[in-house]
Parts: structure tokens; sequence; C-alpha cells
């Protein structure tokens, strides 16, 4: 499973003009879902995600979490994170996950970070999204649950 994860002021997601989700102060985050990926990834993903340390304490020294800011996730589904473009001009996504298995997972984070006390807004999977964020910092890192990066 690999997500990039964004510190935000605010971030929303439409679907055919439509808002799907929306939060202010939090985290968004691109979730993509590779074809090994299993529910330990799911449970790796969130706690990581919602634990990290990168918000501001009273010393502005990033010290304070998601949980601790109280702060809301905006998770979006994204394939291409596992497209490899080693090769040629154009990415291959065969390590992608099936949709199925993906929409499966990607909804068990879902629950999952809604289970530890997170308000979570979401995109609508296997559509044409449009996303908007503030990026705050900017403040933008890259997780990967076989730890590759």
């Amino acid at each position: 499973m690999r997500a990039v994860v964004q510190r935000v002021v605010s971030s929303n997601v439409k679907v055919d003009g439509q808002l799907t989700g929306q939060i202010k102060k939090g985290i968004m985050v691109l979730l993509g879902v590779g074809q090994e990926d299993t529910i330990k990834d799911v449970d790796y993903m969130v706690d990581k995600i919602i634990n990290l340390r990168i918000f501001e304490d009273e010393n502005d020294k990033m010290n304070l979490s998601l949980k601790d800011v109280s702060g809301q996730l905006l998770v979006v589904s994204q394939f291409t994170l596992f497209g490899d473009c080693r090769k040629g001009r154009r990415p291959g996504f065969s390590d992608a996950a099936r949709p199925e298995m993906a929409d499966d997972l990607y909804m068990k984070f879902v629950e999952k970070a809604r289970n530890n006390g997170i308000h979570v807004e979401t995109g609508k999977f296997r559509t044409h999204m449009m996303v908007e964020l503030i990026n705050d910092g900017p403040v933008t890192l890259l997780i990967d649950s076989n730890k590759n990066f």
C-alpha cells in the first residue's frame, strides 16, 4: 500500500462537479493499493498516518499527530501510485490491485481510521475526481507499507 500524505489547511474532492468530501485542518491522503496488499498493510498505514507527528507543538516543532490536533482526514483512492515508469513513456499498472480488491482495502482503511476516532471524508472510488488542497508548510510525505521508501 502506498500513500502520498499532505498536511493541509483545507482540502476537498469533487466528482462531476459535486462535492464528495471536504476537510479543514488535517491530512489529505492519496492512497494506492497493490496486488500483494492485505489487512496488515491497512493496519500499518492507518496507524502510521494518524499517529505521524507532522503538526507543530507550542515550540513550532513537528511533535503532534493528527489525533493530537483533532485533525480531519480526506482519503482519495489513487491506483496510479503503483504506476511503473521505469521503461518507455507509458506507465504500467500491473502492480496495482484489481478494482474489487482495491476498493475493499480502501474502505477498510477508511473504516479503521473512523474507528480510531478520526473524522474521515472520501472521494468516490473508480471515478474521475478533482482534488483541491491548501498544503500547509508544505509538508508532503511518501509512505509505503513495504517500506520501499
